[in-house]
Parts: C-alpha cells; sequence; structure tokens
C-alpha cells in the first residue's frame, strides 16, 4: 500500500516534546506544501496529546527511504536535533500504518479510551491537507476506508458510549433528567477549572441560559466569553446573590473549594417552593461539599456528589474496556478487508495496462494481416497466420507467469493459477463468447484510485 505513520503521543513522548512538535494553525500550510515534495499525498494530525504523519511513498521509492525523508523533514521544520526526537518516534508501514490509523481514528488509542473528538480532529486535518491540494486519489481513498472503519467500528461496538469523564457524566445526568435542555437554565457556582470543563459540557447540550455565580468578577467573565458561542443568554450575579439566583436554576453544578456549605437545605426548600416543585439537578462537585447532603431527602431534587459520579465513570470505563477487547478484534477484521480492496483496485491498473498492451500488439497483427490481404495473399492463410501470431502474443506472458510461480511459489499457489489459466477458456466460462459462440463486448477491468 506504501502508507506510512511517523509520530508520538501521550504514550512515547513528555507533555514538552508534544509542545515541541505541534504544528500551529498558521504553521500548517506551509507543511503540508513542503511535504508535497517528498510524499505522494500526506495530512498531519497535531492535538494536545499526538502529532502524526499520515502518508503515501512516491512511485517508485521505498517505504524506507521516504519514511526516512519525512523523519529528517520534521526534525528540520521543527528545528530540533533528530537524536532528540527519535526516541520518542514511532514508525509503521502498510498494514501496520492502516491498522495503527484505524485504531486512533476509532478512539481506540486515546487518553480517554474510544473518546469521540480524535474522529473529527483527523476530519480537520485531512480537510486542512485537501485546502493545499495535498492528497492524492490512492490517499484519498484510504482516507475513505479509515473513516467507514471508525463510523462502523461506533456503530457495532460500545467502545465510545458510556460517560467517561466528569463533564460527560454530567452531561448525561442532564439529558436524563431535561427532555429539552434549551427550555433550562444552568447556575454555574463558582468558575473554577473543574466546574468550567463540566458546566462547558453541559452548556454544550443548548441550554437557555447560564448564570455565573463566582467571587471573581473576572473569572466569571472569562468563563462567559468562553460559552457566548454556545449559549444565548449569560448572566454573571455576586456571590452573595445565590440564594436570590438559586429558584431560576433547572440545573445546578458547584465547586467553590469553600470550607463551609453553601447551599443548605432551607435555601433548597425556598427555591423549589418559588419553582412550584420543578425538578433540579443539583452537582456537587466540591471536597468539602458546596450541598448539605439532606438536600437529596427533598423530593424534586436530584442530587450528586463528586464520588457518585467518579463511580458512575469507573463502571463506565470498565464497559468500555470490555467493548474494546471486541473493537480490536473488529479494527483487525477490517483492516483485512481494506487491504483486499486495496488489492483488487490496484490490480485493476494492472489489468489495464496489460490489456491496453495486448492490444496494441493484435493492432500490429491485424495491420499486417491486412496488408497481406490487400497483397493478394490467399485469405485462409492470412487469417491461419493471423490466429497463430495472435495465440503466441497473448499466450506468452501467462505461460511466463506460470513458469516462474512454478519456481518460487508454493504448490498451492502454482495449482490455484494453472487452474485457472486452463479453464478460463472452457466454451461455459469464456467471457468473451455467448452461448452460440458470438463474440460479445469485452468485461471492464477493475476499478482503480483515479477511476472512483
Amino acid at each position: 500500500m506504501q502508507l506510512l505513520v511517523i509520530g508520538l503521543n501521550h504514550k512515547t513522548a513528555p507533555v514538552a516534546m508534544r509542545e515541541q512538535l505541534a504544528f500551529a494553525a498558521e504553521d500548517l500550510p506551509i507543511a503540508l506544501d513542503s511535504l508535497k515534495a517528498i510524499t505522494q499525498g500526506a495530512v498531519i494530525l497535531s492535538t494536545c496529546n499526538r502529532t502524526e504523519i499520515y502518508a503515501l511513498a512516491p512511485e517508485g521509492q521505498t517505504l524506507t527511504s521516504t519514511m526516512s525523508q519525512v523523519i529528517e523533514w520534521l526534525a528540520a521544520f521543527k528545528n530540533t536535533p533528530m537524536e532528540k526526537i527519535a526516541p520518542h518516534l514511532y514508525q509503521y508501514q502498510n498494514n501496520h500504518a492502516l491498522l495503527h490509523w484505524v485504531r486512533v481514528a476509532s478512539g481506540l488509542d486515546s487518553m480517554i479510551l474510544g473518546e469521540p473528538q480524535i474522529l473529527g480532529q483527523i476530519k480537520q486535518a485531512v480537510r486542512q491537507s485537501r485546502a493545499k491540494e495535498g492528497i492524492s486519489s490512492k490517499l484519498s481513498w484510504v482516507i475513505q476506508q479509515v473513516f467507514a472503519a471508525a463510523k462502523q467500528v461506533r456503530n457495532e461496538t460500545r467502545v465510545g458510549s458510556q460517560a467517561v469523564s466528569l463533564g460527560f457524566a454530567a452531561a448525561k445526568l442532564v439529558t436524563q433528567i431535561f427532555q429539552k435542555p434549551s427550555n433550562n437554565t444552568l447556575l454555574v457556582v463558582a468558575a473554577g477549572e473543574m466546574n468550567r470543563l463540566v458546566a462547558t459540557n453541559i452548556a454544550g447540550l443548548g441550554v437557555g441560559k447560564v448564570i455565573i455565580c463566582n467571587r471573581s468578577p473576572e473569572r466569571a467573565a472569562l468563563l462567559a466569553s468562553e460559552l457566548e458561542t454556545i449559549v444565548p443568554h449569560i448572566e454573571i450575579t455576586p456571590f452573595d446573590q445565590l440564594p436570590s439566583v438559586l429558584p431560576q436554576a433547572d440545573i445546578v453544578t458547584s465547586c467553590s473549594g469553600s470550607l463551609y456549605t453553601l447551599i443548605d437545605k432551607t435555601m433548597v426548600k425556598q427555591a423549589l417552593k418559588q419553582r412550584r416543585h420543578q425538578p433540579m439537578l443539583m452537582i456537587d462537585l466540591a471536597v468539602p461539599r458546596d450541598i448539605d447532603p439532606t438536600v437529596s431527602e427533598l423530593d424534586d431534587v436530584y442530587l450528586y456528589s463528586i464520588d457518585d459520579l467518579q463511580h458512575v465513570i469507573a463502571g463506565n470505563l470498565e464497559q468500555r474496556r470490555q467493548a474494546a477487547v471486541e473493537a480490536e478484534l473488529l479494527v483487525s477484521q477490517i483492516v483485512v478487508a481494506i487491504e483486499r480492496k486495496y488489492l483488487v483496485r490496484q490490480v485493476g491498473q494492472d489489468i489495464q495496462q496489460y490489456r491496453e498492451q495486448a492490444k496494441h500488439h493484435a493492432d500490429m497483427i491485424l495491420s499486417q494481416s491486412l496488408q497481406q490481404l490487400a497483397d493478394g495473399h490467399a485469405a485462409e492463410a492470412v487469417l491461419t497466420e493471423l490466429t497463430r501470431k495472435l495465440t503466441q502474443t497473448l499466450t506468452h506472458a501467462p505461460s511466463k507467469l506460470l513458469r516462474e510461480t512454478a519456481s518460487e511459489q508454493p504448490v498451492e499457489t502454482v495449482n490455484f493459477v494453472a487452474q485457472h489459466l486452463t479453464h478460463a477458456f472452457r466454451k461455459d466460462k469464456c467471457p468473451y463468447l455467448t452461448h452460440n459462440n458470438t463474440l460479445i463486448d469485452d468485461e471492464p477491468a477493475s476499478p482503480s484510485f483515479d477511476n472512483q
């Protein structure tokens, strides 16, 4: 297949090295342009956890040679000594490269097993390469197979179906309790890093409004600026106004780091009364807890602590690990199927070339025969000679192939080739004759990469 992968990830390199070899958005067009000189199409995937180059070796050049050139290019482009990069790089060729790419696209090689974002990041990397005309027809075909494989793994296994981060777990709870998040208000109590991540995931569901209650107005404003592109209404309120805004909240996430309870049972009772007992989901991420645990005794309140979420995540992660075993087997089967499809397409080009050569020789023989007829030679003798020359011309290459197969290949391969060659011209098998021996049109060659 002439496919190669060169890269490093969270398993092989520390953060400092990953940062050093990461590609900024403004660098990618230049990098993709320069890669075209040494590859037959390339894609650069650069995320916080990995930098990888997927490429095809040019026609007539070995994979080993191309891989060496790409590694040298990477070191030069990043102005980093080769000996500093080499210990952290992995290199894959052909079916191993394809297997790795499908595993990455399926989330099986991610830090969080089964996470879905990586497939979108690969698609973005492909779009960037297409924009620079950096993808050949053959590489485009490989990419289509990778995307289809990742979709199949997602559809046929549960490797990515369970939430395994606090943010995803919290968002999952919201969808289980509220049917239309667009009608709900999210109250974010304290805008620290953990609460920011959870709030961002919940806001991403399409909530109608977010209220940020934080001691620091600057940090609250920073979170508001992050959410303003996905939430239509955002409100920032002082920390001491928490009791007054609580009744507006359908969903509450809190993680203040306070040593004292911020939301007690009495406060929630009053909020429920003003809400006419519409349900509330309360997620307490703080240790010590921000929300009085006895709040869970109230009707219409769903209270989850960080321990509750961690238990959910642990169970889901174990389910993902079990599903990953099934997914790995499926990926191996898919890669074998892709390789077979590739060979069918590749041989299509060889068939086309062989037929063109055969037609060229047949045209030459026919031209000679027509000239002999024009010179007055007997038609029967001319046709007999034409048939003899055509037979010799068209059977020379298969005969030579059969001899070479017999001398170099296992007996099973020899028998397979011989059987199909000798049976090719049986009346019931010959593709060129109908049942009454009249000629029919030739069958088309197998599709090639340039005829997709």
